[in-house]
């Protein structure tokens, strides 16, 4: 099996990995550091000879969460961080002209943590499918999304969303690289998580991604997820504050030491703590900003506009979302009546808090009528996740289907074993089933013929999609999403079709979610 590759920069030699070939740590834009931080990303240098791409690359500099890693582990042996860290990694079943469907795959993390390079998202379980899969870095944290007025060149360059310039210069690249890989440029299937959803959304509705993509998974996570240029701007304050500088400098800001910008960073992380949505837990500093660029208005009213008519999408969510992040709100598990409606009441225009109270009493009866648990905890968990994940990928879902596009929903309802199921079906559990990477995390997705014949499922699914656009298989007919019916395939033991699932508590959000 051939394990070398001509590319448009140069040669690389890969690795013959189990009937694969994996190129690890492909450069698909110059290094971003000097004068290139705070820059898009610009093309490629080429290289003479032979490229070693066995080994992945940097990883993006980042802050590591530390309450995160205590629940999901930390990866060993994880490649260094680097500002240079705009590198791709390719598992291909062959390198010939057999057109497969690619596979992008976008990381999560808040914008601040992750990594193509995350053994949870090795691509062979994947690309075994016949299918060739990409995972990217993109800078994160200030690095890909402090709002920098002033910083623009006389090009008229963007000063924003430097992160999501990367995703889309990594779609660049495959379009023009990918065919020699054994993939198909014509078939390009965008998937992530969480804020690699949040990406993807925002990409949906971005001029600048038109045509470099042709169908999007989208997993916990949806088009909603954006700043204004006034809470941009405060956040650029903030931060240069931390710094000890009077001004926003751009020859200052580009010459500060890495370590300075992430000690700035962990400063402000402190500072803003639990205080974040009033005890939550839940402040996101760094997201894509409306900058007239790359974002001239939130990506959900793009999407309605049009802007991805052509591309049919897979999108859903996990049952729990947020018990993930819950175990890390002190005391929350014993909170009132009281407070679970203040809190709740901080998610809402105005802090309504007979509102709160109100949408907690529907959560109860719509709750207690399926037999759940209805204390302030689960109704706070379950309110809160339908605010920041559920009913904005559903408001994706409708904006698509209304542009006559194929739509398809999801909903995973397996549970952590962790904590004797404390994290229920948290954020985030999804991603081991998806890649097939659930014997690296049996602690926390459990083992069993149970777990194995999920994950085949729901690869089989992925794969399916990014084949046809639609993920119906043999073993699991997906019927389509419409606003009337809202059917929503439900993962676990026993895979299911729902109708108008949760509709009590969807309902809720008329009128604040739009």
């Amino acid at each position: 099996m051939s394990t070398t590759v001509k590319t448009g920069k140069g040669e690389l030699r890969g690795a013959a990995e189990g009937g694969l070939v994996t190129f690890r740590g492909i450069p698909f834009a110059r290094p971003p550091i000097g004068e290139l931080r705070f820059r898009a990303p610009q093309e490629a240098t080429p290289w003479q000879g032979v490229r070693d791409a066995t080994r992945f690359g940097p990883r993006a500099v980042q802050v590591p969460n530390e309450a995160l890693e205590a629940i999901l582990g930390r990866p060993e042996d994880q490649p260094p961080l680097d500002e240079d860290c705009l590198y791709l990694n390719v598992w291909t079943p062959g390198l010939d002209d057999r057109r497969r469907p690619v596979m992008v795959w976008i990381h999560g993390g808040g914008f601040t943590i992750g990594a193509g390079s995350d053994p949870i998202y090795d691509g062979s379980a994947l690309a075994s499918r016949d299918v060739v899969v990409v995972t990217i870095n993109y800078r994160l944290g200030p690095f890909g999304f402090l709002y920098v007025p002033g910083f623009a060149d006389a090009a008229g360059e963007t000063c924003a969303n430097f992160g999501i310039l990367d995703q889309i210069a990594a779609l660049k690249w495959v379009q023009a690289e990918i065919a020699a890989f054994g993939g198909d440029p014509g078939n390009v299937t965008i998937f992530g998580e969480s804020a690699g959803a949040m990406s993807i959304g925002t990409i949906l509705g971005s001029p600048l991604a038109t045509g470099l993509f042709h169908k999007a998974i989208l997993q916990s996570g949806a088009a909603h997820q954006v700043l204004t240029q006034d809470v941009a701007a405060a956040n650029t304050a903030a931060f240069v504050e931390a710094l000890g500088m009077a001004k926003s400098d751009a020859a200052a800001l580009r010459a500060r030491p890495v370590e300075d910008m992430l000690e700035a960073q962990t400063k402000l992380e402190a500072e803003s703590g639990w205080a974040a949505r009033r005890g939550l837990g839940l402040g996101l500093r760094y997201q894509p900003v409306i900058d007239g660029h790359v974002v001239s208005q939130p990506a959900i009213n793009e999407i309605r506009n049009g802007s991805a008519r052509d591309v049919p999408i897979l999108i859903g969510t996990t049952l729990d979302e947020y018990k993930l992040f819950a175990v890390m709100v002190p005391h929350l598990r014993e909170i009132s009546e009281d407070e679970a409606a203040k809190r709740v009441s901080y998610l809402l225009p105005g802090r309504d808090i007979e509102r709160a109270r109100s949408m907690l009493r529907a959560y109860r009866q719509a709750r207690a009528a399926r037999g759940e648990a209805t204390d302030p905890y689960e109704l706070v968990c379950a309110a809160v996740t339908d605010w920041l994940f559920r009913v904005p990928a559903d408001r994706l879902a409708e904006a698509q289907a209304a542009q006559r596009q194929r739509v398809f929903a999801y909903r995973l309802d397996w549970r952590s074993p962790v904590g004797e199921g404390i994290l229920g079906a948290c954020h985030a559990i999804d991603l081991p089933f998806v890649f097939g990477t659930h014997h690296l995390t049996r602690r926390w997705v459990g083992k069993g013929a149970d777990v194995d014949a999920l994950a085949a499922t729901i690869g089989d699914a992925w794969v399916t999609f990014a084949r046809s656009g639609d993920p119906s298989t043999d073993a699991l007919p997906w019927p389509a999403f419409d606003t009337t019916h809202r059917k929503t395939v439900v993962l676990n033991h026993d895979c299911r079709v729902e109708e108008q699932p949760r509709e009590q508590e969807r309902r809720c959000w008329d009128g604040i979610i739009r």
